[in-house]
């Protein structure tokens, strides 16, 4: 007796259809056929610029579409009309975009949840430091990006940093910065500024929760035992 896989048609008709290649539909046939998780990362830019040509000098130019979400607006202006930057960067950033919000609807309670409440900073092509205001229960008031520095260093003054946590009536702070070159080694200054902040949210009585550097991935220093 012939022993059959399927038991019926009705189970045959329900298998769903395989995502052909992209020699078989275009694009757009594929996005409405079988969803977005049918289209490489390069089909979705080709769909955002509407050239394939166009994507395939992005790409070209800058080398990966990971290389491509860091891209300035000005330097997609070189290949895009504004409209179509403007586009390009913010469905580049929507996904980061989605990861704030959504740490920032609960309580920032560990380094994980603060990385990620911050992941807007990875972008930034400047060193920026910023300062992110909890209270008692530990949920952003806000957060306020007090210095901006060349690529490889940025000046923060202490007082930059207490004055917002003493304007919000703060319970607590976290200290967040970037290292654009996504190495998230604290260098000798980032150790020596922890220490000091340390030393003076004591005095004010202010808690200083953790320091976190944010490239690929990130650093704690709280979790690193260096606060």
């Amino acid at each position: 007796m012939a022993h059959h896989i399927f038991q019926s048609e009705n189970e045959l008709q329900n298998i769903p259809e395989a995502a052909p290649s992209s020699r078989s539909f275009s694009v757009s046939e594929k996005l409405a056929r079988y969803g977005s998780s049918a289209l490489s990362g390069v089909e979705h830019l080709r769909l955002l610029v509407g050239k394939d040509s166009i994507a395939e000098a992005l790409l070209r130019h800058f080398g990966s579409l990971k290389a491509l979400s860091r891209a300035s607006f000005k330097e997609l202006r070189q290949f895009l009309p504004k409209g179509k930057a403007e586009a390009v960067m913010a469905a580049l950033s929507l996904s980061n975009v989605a990861d704030v919000e959504h740490a920032l609807s609960a309580p920032l309670i560990n380094a994980e949840a603060i990385y990620r409440a911050n992941l807007d900073m990875k972008g930034f092509h400047q060193e920026v430091v910023r300062v992110v205001l909890l209270d008692a229960q530990h949920r952003c008031i806000t957060r306020v990006d007090i210095a901006r520095g060349t690529v490889n260093e940025s000046l923060a003054a202490p007082r930059e940093i207490f004055r917002p946590a003493i304007i919000h009536s703060a319970y607590a702070f976290v200290l967040v910065h970037n290292h654009p070159s996504g190495n998230t080694k604290p260098s000798e200054a980032d150790l020596q500024l922890t220490k000091r902040l340390a030393a003076a949210a004591d005095i004010l009585q202010i808690n200083f929760l953790d320091h976190i550097i944010a490239g690929q991935g990130y650093f704690s220093f709280q979790e690193a035992g260096l606060l």
